[in-house]
């Protein structure tokens, strides 16, 4: 017999299920066990002395164990799990469990040890369903925009976008670094003449950061797209697939999200509202009296970065805030300058924390190579920019860190949202 979820066990039928015994009630002539699959729960009901058999097995049985049962799924309106129970006349233990080494309530860090168990809860994963929901209304949308997918290498020989925060190992005889970015890679694919790319893959940063938004490794959803005309076709592309991605979101988890997590899940409007990056600062400081020191304000910092969920809410009744207009120095190498060297291009920020930056890039292999000189990259770049030297055409695009974006989503720091959760201080499980 074939297994049935339990959020799809048919009434009235013979049905196979398997899962974690989540709690026993075993009486003296009934037991009642709830069992719990990823789908739900449900009620089983043991008739002791009409399945002796089953009872021998229930005695053996504790707390998230893992059992398969075989019965009849029925409608009982005293049963308080949707008015529906199972009646197990067959039942085999797959695995007996140990005591349980955390609670529910343990530290973060704590339960960060045992993830594995960690995260049977509806509440974590709700979190991951909800995440590969929105990741794959992402692919869809890109998918659908004439995008390829590619998967670029993460065992790179330079050290992408700068000689910092990357990691380094020995490969064979020489040295090599995990991909801080699929950046150059995908440039490469524009000029290979791909035209559309998108990639969702990992990520690492050397950082000892320790916020509740940092890790050292973490998936990013990037994208490249080649012949626009300016970095707002980029802004246009990314606003329209995270609508995209929410209002999936909302009609599939966005009731269970308000009732666990108590946020709603807001699908925003087109377009998404933007602002130069002084123009944030003047109003910061007239709205909320945030000044920022002279010598920071060609970047956003992080307390004005948190100030802007609430500037985009009061002026513009929106979560989501574009901000251009940032200094030479504080932007990559390959971002186009404009006339005045001022980069074109954004950072994206929601409910107050940088979600993306995207640019478009500079494709003239002369202008580039100037621009690399100037931060000083030299011969770090020349693997990247040979991509340039047999023609290019004019491209752009951004990254999204998933992660992060899930973490916005629910509403809790990033150790959570993700399945295994890699900073300076944590390497195991």
């Amino acid at each position: 017999m074939e297994r049935h979820l339990i959020a799809n066990a048919v009434r009235g039928e013979v049905n196979k299920l398997q899962g974690f015994v989540e709690n026993i009630r075993n009486k003296r002539t009934m037991a009642f066990l709830v069992l719990r699959d990823y789908s739900g729960r449900i009620q089983l009901t043991v008739e002791k002395e009409k399945y002796p058999e089953i009872a021998e097995q229930v005695d053996k049985l504790t707390v998230e164990s893992v059992i398969t049962v075989e019965g009849m799924v029925v409608e009982n309106s005293f049963v308080k799990m949707g008015g529906v129970e199972m009646l197990p006349e067959k039942m085999h233990i797959e695995s007996i469990a140990e005591p349980l080494p955390i609670s529910k309530d343990a530290a973060i860090d704590s339960r960060l040890d045992y993830r594995w168990v960690d995260l049977r809860s509806d509440r974590n994963t709700l979190i991951f369903k909800a995440q590969t929901c929105m990741v794959g209304a992402m692919r869809e949308f890109c998918l659908q925009k004439n995008f390829m997918e590619i998967h670029t290498p993460k065992l790179i020989g330079a050290a992408s976008e700068s000689g910092s925060d990357v990691f380094e190992l020995k490969y064979f005889d020489r040295k090599a670094y995990l991909s801080q970015s699929p950046q150059f890679y995908k440039q490469m694919a524009m000029a290979a003449g791909f035209d559309r790319i998108f990639e969702v893959g990992p990520v690492f940063r050397a950082e000892k950061s320790f916020t509740n938004k940092h890790a050292t490794e973490f998936t990013g959803f990037d994208i490249e797209m080649s012949y626009i005309t300016s970095f707002r076709e980029v802004m246009e592309m990314e606003a329209e697939i995270l609508q995209y991605a929410l209002q999936k979101v909302k009609d599939q988890y966005g009731e269970q999200i308000k009732e666990i997590f108590g946020l709603e899940v807001v699908v925003p409007t087109l377009p998404f509202p933007e602002m130069k990056l002084q123009d944030v600062y003047k109003e910061l400081e007239e709205r909320y009296g945030y000044t920022c020191p002279e010598e920071e304000k060609n970047d956003l910092t992080t307390e004005a970065e948190h100030l802007c969920a609430k500037l985009s809410m009061d002026k513009f009744g929106h979560e989501f805030l574009f901000v251009t207009d940032y200094g030479p120095e504080k932007r990559a190498f390959y971002h186009m300058r404009d006339e005045r060297g001022m980069p074109l291009g954004y950072d994206l920020i929601w409910r107050g924390t940088e979600i993306t930056t995207g640019a478009q890039r500079e494709h003239r292999y002369e202008q580039l190579r100037a621009q690399a000189d100037e931060k000083g990259l030299g011969e770090d770049v020349k693997f990247y920019m040979d991509f340039f030297r047999y023609g290019c055409p004019p491209h752009g695009g951004f990254g999204l860190g998933v992660d992060r974006l899930t973490m916005l989503l629910v509403g809790v720091p990033i150790k959570e949202v993700m399945f295994l959760f890699r900073g300076p201080n944590r390497l195991t499980p």
